[in-house]
């Protein structure tokens, strides 16, 4: 995306010159006589740069500075004059120019100045990117020593330094927004912006001018032009937050955007060309959504060069205690208190809860406690009821009811059985007795978890009449990922 220079000044021969100095360098330059036509050509335009001439016939450059920096404050501006005085040159720069310099000019005094101009125009983008972008979470939710964040962190690895476009899935709360940010971190885009687009958050009238900017005027309310996410992005991340929540209308212009990296801003007619790495994000499964007619195969499939899943909290065997002591960590250095600590009946309690809200959940159950228990210890008698299993509820109880009781009705009634169980979760007991059947002499804790886990999904599909659907409501688990793990152990479905 070459920059767009504007030049106003009301002598022929100096637009002429600047105009050969800058188009050899692979501008595109604008021209206004005066600075009444400049400020017209500003209303329609949108240049990254002005180089304004100080004296002119009719409104001089300082009062066009006056309302050009009133309409376009990011916009750099070059003061020029063959009759400069120290007293002007420090009069502009007070008005807001980026820099003056005196005519005759030379052709690297000119190019000096504008390089520079352009600098400091990206570097205001870029801080308004960023402003609009920080992370609301840190990179201590991307820590774990189970073996599916191992693997996650090799893949980041891995993909991080290519271009390759990613679409990362995963259920609410599980950190995608961090793994974006961990892949741009290690890319060779990591000194440009990552921008963040959150597009359910957007409201479908204002999502085209969200992302691809507007030009002054083009809609009620439009008082100045606007750069949108695209430009904003450009030789940097953009990342698309909620993917699976845009209409079917926004998918098709951005599909044409993401395949020819060009566009026009709403209510302009100039092509922007940009050179943007798209990271995508949801906690939909897009196959389903596809299925449904309410997303794009196309676009889908143009998104999807790597996938990314990331686990559920549930599945992180053994990372649950690592979190809790770094939130209670970090949080106590944010709120300037000490830190609170758990006993090991609590530790252990929370390490059996399911995390349905994942490592959100975890980190606004920490901060809770922090709240509440600053400087103490947390016993298990002090956690809240619902971290908490209610006792002596049978596979037919109240506790079971829910989720994990969606296939209830297939089952056989039999008789209860008393459990530690949370507010919709199986306890899958009637799945247990012949379990020491399964376990071979010798055998290690992971096949002997991957024989029970075979054991329990077969037996759920049984009750769920071999439906893979009602299986995935029942057990918690999204349903593609279920799929793999019954195909996985061989297990047929009805499906």
């Amino acid at each position: 995306m070459h920059a767009r220079i504007l030049i106003i000044d009301d002598e022929d021969g100096i637009r002429f010159s600047l105009r050969g100095i800058l188009e050899d360098e692979g501008f595109e330059v604008l021209e206004a006589p005066s600075g009444e036509d400049g400020l017209a050509l500003l209303a329609r335009e949108t240049p990254d740069l002005v180089f304004l001439d100080i004296w002119m016939p009719g409104m001089d450059g300082l009062a066009v500075l006056d309302q050009l920096h009133a309409q376009r404050p990011d916009l750099p501006v070059i003061m020029i004059s063959g009759h400069g005085t120290i007293e002007t040159a420090v009069n502009a720069i007070r008005k807001g120019a980026h820099d003056f310099i005196e005519k005759p000019l030379s052709l690297e005094k000119v190019l000096i100045a504008a390089q520079r101009a352009l600098e400091y125009g990206d570097l205001r983008r870029e801080n308004e990117a960023l402003r609009d972008s920080l992370p609301t979470a840190h990179a201590d939710e991307m820590n774990g020593r189970s073996p599916v964040m191992e693997t996650l962190r090799g893949q980041i690895a891995r993909v991080a330094p290519t271009d390759a476009w990613v679409l990362i899935t995963g259920e609410n709360g599980t950190g995608k927004e961090l793994a974006a940010r961990a892949i741009h971190a290690g890319s060779r885009r990591a000194g440009r912006p990552l921008v963040a687009v959150n597009c359910a958050a957007i409201p479908e009238e204002l999502i085209e001018s969200e992302l691809f900017g507007h030009e002054k005027g083009a809609f009620t309310g439009a008082d100045a032009a606007k750069a949108g996410k695209f430009e904003m992005a450009h030789k940097g991340t953009l990342f698309l937050d909620e993917i699976g929540d845009m209409s079917l209308k926004t998918q098709a212009k951005i599909l044409r955007i993401l395949q020819e990296q060009q566009f026009e801003r709403v209510g302009g007619h100039r092509t922007m060309r940009v050179d943007v790495r798209v990271i995508a994000a949801t906690n939909k499964n897009l196959e389903d959504e596809i299925a449904a007619g309410t997303f794009r195969e196309d676009l889908y499939y143009r998104l999807r060069v790597f996938p990314l899943l990331l686990p559920p909290l549930r599945e992180r065997e053994g990372d649950v205690p690592l979190l809790i002591d770094l939130f209670a960590q970090r949080l106590a250095r944010d709120y300037g208190v000490r830190p609170a600590t758990f006993a090991p009946d609590a530790m252990e309690a929370l390490a059996r809860y399911p995390w349905p809200g994942n490592v959100r959940e975890l980190r606004n159950f920490v901060e809770r406690m922090l709240i509440l228990h600053a400087g103490l210890e947390v016993t298990r008698a002090m956690l809240p009821p619902e971290f908490l299993p209610r006792r002596g509820a049978g596979v037919n109880g109240t506790a079971g009811a829910g989720a994990g009781t969606a296939c209830a009705a297939g089952a056989a009634s039999g008789p209860s059985q008393s459990s530690d169980q949370w507010p919709g979760q199986s306890s899958g007991g009637d799945h247990l007795a012949d379990m020491a059947a399964l376990l071979a002499p010798g055998m290690d804790l992971k096949a002997a978890r991957a024989a029970f886990e075979a054991h329990y999904l077969a037996a759920r599909l049984a009750e769920c009449g071999g439906n893979v659907t009602r299986l995935a409501e029942a057990v918690g688990i999204e349903r593609s990922h279920l799929y793999r793990k019954l195909k996985g152990y061989n297990i047929q479905t009805a499906d």
